[in-house]
């Protein structure tokens, strides 16, 4: 590509071709489908690995220790990426990530292989965060949409596809090869990268500074604070001294997280991801959509089986629908904000989100099948035009030094988000279970009493008052993402000419 414009230099990805673009957006397709199937495709595996290597009562850490270590990692691989370019970046996540894959797969026990797991996270952070990073450079802001409704889909449906894949492949071949199958994959992904990916070159910095402190300091902090929140009510109560402590030591940590990056020369977390008005608002609209998302992620499928009385697979059904709207109202959001702008275009999906979200506590019991899965299509389709439009938006309102840090910022808030709702929702949950059934039991234990039909009516109706409550809690989390977005988003980005 020969062009030397200032757009060119600044950071768009140069690519050799429209054929090399296509190969790099096909290696991040990959390379999205590994980090979205990794964080859901061991779940069906669970008894497979139990029954082999023991250690039932720490299993949820195979997914817990997974997500913290993605989570925590954003931030770091976001600023990296500003520093050293997108392309080393995912390269050495990759190679992190399937080093993780090879070691899971010869885990020789529980430990060892939650162990691994954290390996496999601390590459699936870089997967996530740069990948969404470089869709951006890849593409102009009016072909972005396509770029990001088709990375949008591709997570879905991985996520969706994820237990039942891992269900296969534990059956028939066994659970080490939900590990193995990462290689090949992974390898063509890398393949694809290093060979296509070009990036223009840069004003070279006679030293570059990394703010290694501020790095470990911030994985730190997240790592504690977030296995409290995971943690809490589930291995300890929450007022119990691991609680406490850790809650002590996550608040500290924090308190070194700001005198150690307001010190730093370019530190991990910039000050001014929070200082400007626009990456600002979608932080916190993203983590209220996180949030909200673990009502029908987590309590659907539950509610789906024990309620209703589908079977797994149906339950399954009921929830995956909302993927196939989310992405076909995120393909087609840029007509929407073309109009009416990024701003108000994700405040009307939001809004209609609040809405639908709402309603569910008023269906019938126990109700029919159609009657969740139609309310699931809407909040799909209304989640589509929220998300995709706020992500495009404030990646379109900063350079190429400063996208990635800016992605990993919303990512991280989603990802913050999530655990967070897990948990609060979780209490909520099981608040109400207590109430209902004078005290005895929490959602878990009540769910294996159906499942064994062994449970009353009255636990019946106690689950979907629980999830009934939940819902209202996540109408809760979208209408505060309205209010954040129309109070302190300007109604038009600053979006910078290309």
């Amino acid at each position: 590509m020969g062009s030397t414009t200032p757009a060119t230099r600044e950071g768009a990805t140069a690519q050799r071709g429209d054929r090399g673009r296509g190969a790099v957006v096909a290696a991040l397709m990959l390379s999205m489908a590994l980090a979205a199937l990794d964080a859901t495709i061991v779940s069906t595996a669970v008894p497979q690995i139990v029954a082999d290597l023991g250690g039932f009562s720490v299993f949820s850490w195979l997914f817990s220790g997974y997500l913290l270590a993605v989570t925590v990692t954003l931030p770091v691989y976001g600023k990296l990426s500003d520093t050293f370019g997108r392309k080393p970046v995912l390269v050495a996540g990759a190679a992190v990530f399937l080093l993780g894959s090879l070691l899971c797969a010869g885990a020789w026990d529980m430990g060892a292989l939650i162990a691994f797991r954290v390996v496999q996270g601390l590459g699936g952070g870089a997967l996530q965060g740069t990948v969404q990073t470089l869709a951006a450079d890849l593409y102009p802001l009016k072909e972005r949409p396509r770029i990001q409704a088709r990375l949008s889909t591709v997570w879905a449906v991985s996520a969706v596809a994820g237990p039942g894949l891992g269900g296969v492949l534990a059956g028939y071949a066994g659970w080490r090869w939900i590990f193995l199958v990462n290689l090949p994959i992974g390898a063509v992904a890398l393949w694809l990268i290093v060979r296509h990916l070009h990036e223009p070159a840069r004003e070279r910095v006679a030293r570059v500074r990394v703010d290694w402190a501020g790095a470990l300091a911030v994985f730190a902090c997240g790592g504690v604070l977030l296995t409290a929140l995971v943690q809490g009510g589930v291995a300890w109560p929450w007022l119990s001294a691991p609680s406490l402590a850790l809650a002590g030591t996550g608040l500290a940590l924090a308190g070194a997280v700001l005198w150690v990056e307001r010190r730093a020369a370019e530190p991990i977390i910039p000050g001014w991801v929070w200082r400007r008005r626009t990456i600002a608002a979608v932080n916190l609209a993203l983590g209220a959509l996180g949030l909200l998302m673990v009502a029908p992620a987590v309590f659907l499928p539950t509610y789906a089986q024990s309620v209703l009385g589908l079977g797994p697979a149906a339950a399954g059904l009921v929830l995956c629908v909302w993927t196939l709207t989310w992405s076909a109202s995120a393909a087609l959001s840029q007509h929407v904000y073309r109009r009416i702008g990024f701003r108000d275009t994700a405040l009307l999906g939001i809004g209609l989100g609040a809405l639908i979200l709402f309603a569910f506590p008023f269906l019938p019991y126990p109700g029919s099948w159609w009657q969740p899965m139609l309310l699931m299509l809407l909040l799909g389709g209304a989640l589509g035009l929220f998300q995709l439009p706020l992500i495009i938006g404030v990646q379109s309102t900063v350079g190429w030094s400063e996208r990635g840090t800016t992605t990993a910022s919303v990512l991280f808030c989603r990802q913050t988000g999530q655990t967070v709702g897990a948990s609060v929702f979780g209490a909520v949950a099981n608040g109400v279970l207590a109430a209902r059934l004078g005290g005895a039991g929490d959602l878990e234990s009540v769910t294996r009493a159906l499942a064994a039909g062994t449970a009353p009516e009255t636990t019946r109706r106690a689950i979907a008052a629980a999830v009934h409550a939940v819902y209202l809690g996540a109408a809760g989390a979208a209408a505060l993402a309205f209010v954040v977005l129309l109070v302190v988003a300007p109604r038009r980005f600053p979006v910078r000419p290309e």
